[in-house]
């Protein structure tokens, strides 16, 4: 719990010079937007935040974003199918594609940062393809109204995507943080040898992983469809996947794997979206968002390594 707190205070302190420049952030307004944001951010972030603990990485989010927005208009717009049925087939075209990643992985032994970026640039020109490089929509969501108010409703006064997110959260705290799954996924991320050698299923704890992140990418790429309500293939979930890593490094998942909690994935998403916040209400140039995400991805970076070459420090004096 010494990261979560850390960063904790970080992203108290980061609010509080946040307001003092300028009074807006505290704004009815400028919270629930903000409250909105980091619930879609959020939700695809805990799925990242499950494969980097196994040691793991995705780089093909975003274009898993393309690929299921231009699916999701298209179902709705042009085949009209009912939403019911779209929303189940949305879900489970990244979850397959998720599980694909997993086999290459634990099968055939090719390194995530492989088979994802493959993923990434497959999965974007596929997109690509099937909407013949053209925009897509997705009008003023006639017949298909629950999926525009789950994006941008409200739940019990609060913006339905950090409610959802909230209720995400509870479910994985629980498969994570008590469940044999969760003490496997953080043994396999340690040392997958020993977990191996231990009797644990090290090759369905991966490939799990894999397929809970497609779940929670779907579920995040069907909110923010409606939310911009128009989807371009070339550009659409562009970086996703470097905010959810930021999130998660910065919540205090580690790169090597074997460490990170649902708590700190969290706060990780809200501390870059204040980040992302502070940089509108300053103005300064948009442009330098990515900067700032970098920067911070960064110092999030030479922390962990920091606090491990000081946990292995104290291991060899005792």
């Amino acid at each position: 719990m010494k990261k979560e707190m850390g960063i904790f205070i970080l992203l108290v302190m980061l609010c509080g010079v946040t307001a003092s420049m300028n009074p807006r952030f505290l704004s009815a307004t400028n919270l629930s937007n903000m409250a909105n944001i980091i619930g879609m951010y959020g939700v695809f972030s805990l799925g990242l935040g499950l494969v980097i603990i196994t040691g793991g990485i995705d780089l093909s989010v975003g274009s898993m974003f393309a690929l299921c927005g231009v699916l999701l208009s298209m179902a709705l717009r042009e085949w009209h199918w009912p939403w019911p049925l779209t929303a189940l087939f949305i879900l489970a075209i990244p979850m397959l594609l998720g599980w694909g990643h997993g086999l290459l992985i634990t099968r055939m032994k090719i390194q995530p940062f492989i088979v994802t970026l493959c993923g990434l640039l497959i999965y974007r020109g596929l997109a690509r393809f099937i909407a013949d490089d053209n925009t897509k929509g997705l009008g003023n969501a006639e017949g298909f109204e629950t999926f525009s108010k789950l994006a941008k409703g409200k739940m019990f006064g609060l913006p339905a995507p950090f409610i959802i997110l909230a209720l995400i959260s509870i479910l994985l705290w629980f498969v994570l943080h008590r469940s044999v799954y969760g003490r496997h996924l953080f043994a396999v991320g340690r040392n997958e040898d020993a977990a191996r050698f231990s009797g644990i299923n090290a090759r369905f704890v991966v490939t799990a992983s894999y397929v809970l992140m497609g779940l929670l990418t779907g579920i995040a790429g069907i909110l923010f469809a409606f939310y911009t309500n128009s989807i371009s293939p070339s550009n659409h979930g562009s970086f996703f996947e470097l905010y959810g890593i930021a999130a998660a490094v910065l919540g205090g998942c580690s790169l090597r794997g074997g460490e990170g909690s649902i708590i700190g994935i969290l706060i990780g998403t809200a501390l870059l979206q204040v980040l992302q916040n502070l940089v509108n209400l300053l103005g300064i140039p948009s442009s330098l968002n990515f900067a700032v995400m970098g920067g911070v991805v960064l110092v999030g970076v030479l922390a962990d390594q920091m606090l491990q070459r000081r946990a292995e420090r104290k291991l060899v004096r005792h």
